[in-house]
């Protein structure tokens, strides 16, 4: 099971963020992971399947959803795992950025533009904390 919480951001050197700070990288890397895993899928799909698998997102059908990626995608889990650890890598890389712009933002002090190559994430609105089992939400994702 994932765990998308406070001993995450301690193992990508975010730690230090303020407590309204963490939950909103929490919920971006959350959507962040969503979107990948549902990208990744979605090449891998036929245009039938794509249909029929978008039928069970729009009815909010979460668990139908996820039946038939288990059925038609039993990899998914891996992919689900392979996307995990890209995405931690990256923001390991970017932490001493992200928690530099972060600070001065708080402080109010502008922050300057990131390094070519490097941009730290985008922080979206505070969410609490996600826990991913591998499978939940994450049929929303394509």
């Amino acid at each position: 099971m994932f765990q998308l919480d406070d001993n995450l951001l301690q193992q990508l050197g975010l730690g230090s963020l303020p407590p309204a700070e963490k939950n909103k990288m929490l919920a971006h890397i959350y959507e962040t992971l969503e979107l990948r895993v549902g990208m990744k899928l979605a090449e891998q799909m036929s245009d039938a399947q794509l249909d029929e698998f978008e039928a069970f997102i729009d009815r909010n059908d979460e668990a139908g959803a996820l039946k038939w990626l288990e059925t038609n995608f039993p990899n998914y889990k891996q992919v689900v795992a392979d996307e995990l650890e890209k995405l931690k890598a990256e923001i390991k890389e970017q932490a001493p950025a992200i928690l530099e712009a972060t600070m001065k933002e708080l402080s109010g002090a502008p922050s300057p533009p990131p390094a070519t190559g490097s941009q730290p994430f985008d922080q979206p609105a505070a969410q609490p904390s996600q826990q991913l089992d591998n499978s939940d939400d994450l049929a929303q994702a394509a």
